[in-house]
Parts: C-alpha cells; structure tokens; sequence
C-alpha cells in the first residue's frame, strides 16, 4: 500500500482515476471470484428494504471469506479514502446498507461459519455471515438457544442483528441482542483487529467497547466475529389470543399483566387492519372483527396456568374473546401470523414505511390511539403491530409509491408519528436502527450535547470518515 498516495480532504475522489486502481489494489488480497464489478451485478447490491432511502452507485461489491481479507479492504479503502458500506443480508428497514457512490460494498454474507458451540461455557462463536435461525438450528442438538429472533430470523444475519441491535418477538422476557453479545472481533477502518469483550460470564475490564459496536450499524467498524452468550432451551410454549374492541383495550390488559408480575416470553399485539392484512395474505382465519389482537405465551414449568391467569386479566380489561392453544402446533400458528403481518401489510398497497417507535409500556394506548388520528388525518392505511411488552410499536403505513402525493403524505405521517413517540416518552428506533432514515430524528432525541458525543467518538474510530458514512450521524 505505500506506493498509493491519494490526497484527499474526504472519501472519494474522481471516479475515473480511482475504478481502476480501486478493484486492481482489491483483487490484490482477494480471489477473483470475490470483487464483483459487472454493474448489473453491483447494482442488486445497492439498497435494504428501507423506502424513502437514496441508494448509490458502488464501484465494486467484494465478497471476502476470512478475516485477513476484510482487513486487506479496509487497508485498501484507506489508502484510496474509499468510503466502504458493509452488508449482510440487507433485510434492515432503515437505509444503513444502502451503497453510496463509489464506495466499495462489504458484503459479509459468505463468511457464515459457526465456528464453536461450548455447552459448558454455554457460548457460540460465530462470523458475520451466518444466519439467525441456522445459528438456532446449530445449538439445538445441545439443549441451547439463542433467544433474539427478529421476525426475519430466517433470512437475517448474526452480523446485521449486531449492527443494529435488533430485538425480536421474544425480548420483553429473553432480551435483545446486545444482551447476548459478550465479545466481537472487529476491523477497523485502517484494517487493524480489535478484540472486545470476554468468553467469561462476568467481566469489566475498561470500558464496554462491546456494546458500543452493538447497534453503530457498521460506521465504527466492521464485525468479523463473535461470542455470544447462549440459554438453556425452555419447555415448550403456550399462547394464548385475546380479542379486545379498542387498542386502549388490549393496552389497558397488557398493562395489567406486567403490573401484576406476569413473565411472558411473548407479549405482541396486532390492529384491526393488520389481521385482516394478514387473513387476505394468507388466510389465517383470524378474528377481523376485533380491533385489536394480543398474543400471549410463556414457556413456563406449567403454561396452562400461566395463560389462564392473565386471560382473566385480558377479561377484566374487556376482552371479547379469550382463546388458549391447546397444544405447541397451534401455538406455532398463531406466532406464524404475527411473523407475516410487515409482509402482509406491504401487500395491501404495494409499499411500506415501516416505523419503529418505542414508548413506555403506559403510553402505548396514547401511541396507538395517536396513530389512528394520524391516519386518519392523511386519510392513509396504517397498520400496527407491536412487542407490546416493552412498548416497541411498528407502525407501518401502506402507500402507492406511484402516485407522488399519497407518497408526501406517508412521509409526512411517518414523521409525525416518531414526533409523537418522543412526545410520549420514547425513542425513535427500538430496533430497526436509525441508518439513513431516521438519521435528522436522532438530533432531536439527543440533543446537541449528545450529538457531539456521538460525532466524537466516529471521529476516535474512523477519522477519515470512510466507514458507512451518511448513516446514523
């Protein structure tokens, strides 16, 4: 790399003088296979599944498989001050992924081995690329579980949850993900290796540069390995589907729950127009004439009795209907159609914005009841599902990205409604991340002083500005 000598006061400089020398330098330390430059290519690697998020031209889309190889981009990037956007499977609904022109696309995706799994220790270590469910797969035979499980926990990957911390449907009992993440291995933007963290179950040693990669969305540095921190697996669980005549109704009951002690492993809550978003995609049968839905399970000694005793709180709230699975098959079902319904939701009109507001678990009536007005007043489709036992609302509004003024409006609801969590008491992300989306709400929520936190630490990590910038500040 001493021979490059690129002056430049920012990432990128002319795209013509740079190409060649870019994917020459990068095929350098990578197989050939590895740096992918046909622009047809490039292009299906360009963007998330975030709307309203701009996506650039990436110069080349590098696939490495070790951990030297990430090192040699980022050694590479240096030397050209080529800004570098990593990926895994870019199932993320918030532009973080989203290339920027010219930049080289890290696309972790084949590194994606379990490479230990302790029983004792009750730890995995694991690469970037390997996938939520196979990670769960992996660790059955041995009684473990990882227990964060985003909706596309199928499809996602270890890499991205850590990226943006994401959560999941069994987190108001088991936690999210920086929960779990005891120690990563992360390249840096210069291309050294920084170890964080520990295998240990305890441990404070300096400060918990863990957790501050946990949800920095690539722009600190890249993750190329992990531990995390396994439980063992739980029986089998029981839910349980209440049917309320208002939201407030269904909020007053979830409310009532966590006030009276109750654990549930799951705790999520779905609108009018989500089950009936949901029945039209894939003919669930589930009850369209409620206006709110709570699923409830616990994966205790004795589920039964469990359900039966916050059943009879969901009555006292107002239920109409209070109906327990009689066995871990429906059970399965029910949780099936909770996993749809951002799916179902983006097929009433073709796209979505999918909002990810948490507000204190007392505010969540106020949430709901506040995004129906603001619906209302848009006169737009927006459907809800929530985790609602820690408050985090997905508000998803529905739109036809053809037509450019039902597109303002759903831009202009989907602002409103994270001005109205902060308003309640919340956060903007829960667990979707701010990436590019939301990155002018972060200023409002942490304010100036904050901010400057914030800017000072990219600067410590990434001085040069190189690591996917544009997102989160």
């Amino acid at each position: 790399m001493d021979r490059v000598r690129v002056h430049t006061d920012g990432p990128g400089c002319d795209a013509g003088i740079m190409s060649t020398a870019l994917v020459d330098l990068l095929r350098e330390g990578l197989p050939a296979e590895a740096v992918l430059t046909d622009p047809d290519i490039t292009a299906s690697y360009s963007r998330d599944m975030a709307g309203f998020c701009e996506a650039g031209v990436p110069a080349a889309v590098v696939l490495p498989r070790t951990v030297e190889q990430v090192q040699h981009v980022m050694r590479t990037a240096t030397a050209l001050r080529v800004p570098v956007v990593p990926q895994g499977a870019r199932t993320g609904l918030s532009g973080a992924a989203n290339a920027v022109d010219g930049c080289v696309v890290l696309s972790l995706v084949r590194m994606d081995r379990v490479l230990e799994i302790d029983p004792v220790d009750r730890i995995a270590v694991v690469e970037p690329g390997v996938v939520n469910a196979a990670l769960a797969r992996a660790v059955a035979p041995h009684g473990l579980v990882y227990p964060p499980d985003p909706s596309s926990w199928e499809t996602c990957t270890i890499g991205g949850n850590i990226g943006t911390a994401s959560g999941g449907l069994c987190c108001v009992k088991y936690g999210v993900t920086a929960e779990y993440v005891l120690g990563l291995d992360v390249v840096l933007a210069d291309g050294r290796l920084l170890r964080t963290g520990r295998r240990t179950a305890k441990g404070v040693a300096g400060y918990d540069l863990t957790r501050l990669f946990v949800g920095s969305e690539g722009s600190l540095g890249i993750v190329v390995g992990a531990v995390l921190a396994l439980r063992p697996k739980p029986p089998a669980r029981l839910v349980l589907a209440a049917e309320f005549p208002s939201a407030a109704a269904a909020c007053d009951a979830v409310c009532r729950i966590m006030r009276d002690g109750h654990v549930p492993s799951l705790l999520e809550l779905m609108d009018r127009t989500t089950v009936r978003a949901v029945n039209a995609l894939a003919r669930m049968g589930l009850p369209e004439e409620t206006e709110a839905l709570l699923l409830i399970a616990f994966d205790t000694p004795d589920p039964a009795a469990d359900l039966a005793a916050v059943g009879a709180l969901c009555e006292a709230a107002g239920a109409t209907e209070v109906v327990p699975a009689d066995d871990e098959a429906e059970s399965e079902l029910l949780l099936q159609a909770r996993r749809l319904a951002l799916n179902a939701l983006e097929a009433v009109k073709g796209t979505t914005m999918i909002d990810d507001v948490c507000v204190p678990r007392s505010k969540l009536g106020e949430m709901i009841e506040g995004v129906e007005r603001i619906a209302e007043r848009h006169a737009l489709t927006i459907g809800v599902c929530a985790h609602a036992g820690d408050g985090n609302t997905h508000p998803t509004v529905c739109f036809d990205a053809a037509d450019p003024d039902e597109s303002r409006r759903a831009r202009e609801s989907f602002d409103e409604i994270m001005a109205l969590g902060l308003r309640l008491g919340g956060t903007i992300t829960g667990e979707h991340g701010v990436g590019m989306l939301k990155k002018e709400w972060l200023a409002r929520e942490l304010g100036p002083v904050g901010m400057e936190m914030q800017h000072a630490v990219k600067r410590a990590f990434d001085p040069l500005g190189i690591l996917n910038p544009g997102k989160v500040l």
